[in-house]
């Protein structure tokens, strides 16, 4: 075994800032950064103490969760969800992007969150919520003797399990009941569970797929949005909560002055209250700081429903060092002999000398470990092979662009799992980045105002209209088209664009006539977008919505939204969207005729992974590639690292040891 300065040299800094992203718990691998079970102990029993009373009386409760930025909120989250999802079912509400909508968001991002599969479970929060109903598991003694085995009976026959669930909750004032229950019938049939869950969600289905789930309708307003959400909780008489998550509320809705709409959620939680919904907790987590600056534009009725506000408390000293020591034990054990101290390189004076009032707050901790670790790597490398250690801002956000954009591309395996705000929402935000002038949403009026947007056409007068829909029913189509003809009409808008891929219909129908009167043979023009051009920009939406919240931190930097539109321009990662090249917004690059087994993609990863370490062993940056890169061997590996030896971009500083003990620097350009 090596010493503890031969691993120290060759690998990657175990407080590597690229993990300083948290966010949507269940899509998020959640980084181990509360192993020390101490750091907001009494924040979690109080929120499992909520669980508990909800559970036993089933009156929905709201609990806030407030904290410094950098206290680890959104990790806390996470925390809970690992720590209490036996005890009840977690759901994660990203910001919303329009307020006229968060009923339906809510509604829908509840429903994917039940989606998710428990870590020990084999089947979704969603079905382990309807095999928990009242309705399968309290029987009467008649029942229990003479059908014992409810549940198989029900799922061989529809009319019965509606008919049975009516009876169940026939005093619960269910919304919709027939369509409610009998979706969640279809929840029990394998071949039948998406779809039933895209019409749980909010989906505006096609006449061919209501018919099959045989329902008249989707949940097309807020009203029903807020009704079937309800239905959860009027039919959850026995089973766990469900746990409301609203998180990075600095990244949601604004009011015409600017300021956070706080208050739509605040209505959202009175509204549960007053109507004493049965088997919430809803979640508030926000910065102090933020609840402070906007506290007094909430209505002082709607402040009165928050049950209990919990702080996330600055931890101590030694919490920190336990922090340090957690993070620094897989270097450790490889070493040998083991240091004597558990923080080594590191050491509580640094901590004392750092933060003499005792108490600090865990990102913190984290960021003074990366850059004391990173100094005593640096001090122990030999003067003659001593590489750039300089930290590379640049090469440090390229990495986590593409850690978090493969992410995203596992997450979203079709365009309709997001909704036509949420899109709209991500193509401005992304035009944006790219400095384009004057953008607006909500170009056009009612239904659809939160499907469009306009902006300034760069090097050309007038105003560019936008409308982005993906609703599959031909009805929704044709009244969107309506909306686009009558926009043109009036002359809003100099240039018309209809981002769409799913289908327009047959020719016969209203709204494909409409369509060609305005895309074809016409200066206006339909872009058709792929799966990658949503990747792209749902990737940049994910690390503004963590700068917005202020829990983005590359290199030892808090990056904020001018810092990461800047990153954004400087990486030119956006280019390569196909919908903003569409729009003439990104440049369109020359087609390139390239292998199926090009690999500038992780020529790129290694080299931005030198860049930010300074200096690795070669062996642990081939295992750190192939962790981020399955599909490909180490012997590929090796060889684009022998390509970057040639090219002059990288070195190994001990050619004459041992190949497995080379140690691989960046060399910067002279």
């Amino acid at each position: 075994m090596a010493s503890i300065d031969d691993i120290i040299k060759r690998e990657v800094n175990p407080f590597d800032p690229t993990t300083f992203k948290q966010g949507h718990f269940w899509r998020e691998k959640q980084v181990s950064a509360f192993k020390v079970e101490s750091i907001h102990q009494e924040a979690l029993l109080e929120v499992e103490e909520t669980v508990d009373k909800i559970t036993q009386d089933h009156c929905s409760r709201t609990v806030m969760l407030a904290g410094d930025s950098g206290s680890g909120k959104t990790y806390f989250l996470g925390r809970l969800k690992a720590d209490l999802n036996a005890k009840a079912f977690f759901a994660y509400i990203s910001p919303w992007p329009d307020s006229d909508g968060i009923w339906r968001h809510i509604l829908r991002y509840t429903v994917d969150s039940l989606m998710y599969v428990p870590e020990g479970q084999k089947e979704s929060q969603l079905m382990l919520w309807l095999k928990s109903l009242s309705a399968f598991t309290k029987r009467s003694l008649k029942q229990r003797i003479f059908d014992d085995n409810v549940w198989d009976l029900l799922r061989s026959d529809r009319q019965n399990f509606i008919r049975h669930f009516k009876q169940t909750y026939r005093e619960t004032g269910i919304y919709n009941a027939d369509s409610f229950f009998g979706v969640l019938h279809d929840l029990i049939d394998p071949e039948l569970y998406a779809l039933a869950c895209e019409w749980l969600r909010g989906e505006d289905l096609s006449d061919e797929s209501l018919q099959v789930l045989k329902v008249k309708r989707s949940i097309e307003t807020e009203e029903a949005a807020c009704e079937i959400l309800s239905n959860f909780g009027r039919i959850s008489t026995e089973t766990q909560p469900i746990v409301l998550c609203f998180d990075q509320l600095e990244a949601i809705a604004r009011l015409p002055d600017g300021t956070l709409d706080l208050q739509a959620l605040f209505s959202v939680n009175s509204k549960i209250q007053n109507e004493k919904w049965n088997n919430f907790l809803i979640i508030i987590s926000i910065t102090t700081d933020i609840w402070r600056q906007n506290s007094n534009r909430i209505h002082q009725s709607d402040k009165a429903g928050i049950y209990k506000i919990i702080l996330l408390k600055r931890i101590s000293l030694e919490q920190a060092e336990a922090l340090w020591g957690f993070r620094l034990h897989p270097i450790h054990i490889q070493a040998n002999p083991r240091p004597n101290s558990p923080i080594f390189p590191l050491t509580k004076k640094d901590l004392e000398q750092k933060f003499p009032g005792g108490k600090t707050d865990p990102r913190n901790v984290l960021d003074l470990g990366r850059r004391l670790f990173q100094s005593y790597k640096e001090q122990i490398i030999d003067s003659n092979k001593k590489p750039s250690l300089e930290t590379n801002l640049l090469a440090a956000f390229q990495l986590l662009w593409q850690d978090e954009f493969q992410k995203i591309q596992a997450r979203i395996h079709k365009i309709t799992l997001l909704s036509a705000p949420e899109l709209i929402q991500m193509l401005a935000e992304s035009v944006k980045a790219l400095q384009v002038n004057a953008v607006k949403t909500k170009l056009l009026t009612g239904h659809f105002a939160s499907y469009s947007l306009s902006y300034q056409a760069q090097n050309q007068k007038g105003k560019v209209g936008v409308i982005w829909t993906e609703d599959s029913n031909m009805r929704s189509f044709f009244s969107a088209m309506n909306a686009c003809k009558k926009a043109i009409d009036n002359n809003i808008c100099q240039k018309f664009y209809l981002i769409r891929a799913a289908d327009l219909g047959g020719k016969q129908l209203a709204g494909n006539k409409i369509y060609n009167s305005i895309f074809i043979n016409s200066p206006n023009l339909h872009i058709k977008p792929n799966l990658s051009a949503i990747h792209y920009m749902a990737t940049y939406h994910s690390l503004l919505n963590s700068a917005l919240a202020n829990e983005l931190v590359i290199a030892g930097k808090t990056i904020n939204r001018e810092n990461l539109e800047a990153l954004i321009q400087e990486s030119n990662v956006l280019d390569e969207c196909q919908v903003l090249q569409d729009l003439g917004i990104a440049k369109k690059r020359q087609l390139t005729y390239e292998k199926p087994d090009d690999l500038k993609e992780v020529k790129e990863f290694l080299l931005n992974l030198i860049k930010t370490q300074g200096l690795m062993g070669k062996d642990v940056l081939i295992q750190n590639t192939l962790s981020q890169f399955p599909q490909i061997n180490y012997q590929r590996v090796d060889h684009l690292i022998q390509q970057l030896i040639w090219e002059r971009k990288v070195k190994v500083v001990n050619p004459s040891d041992q190949p497995q003990n080379h140690l691989v620097c960046f060399v910067p350009k002279a």
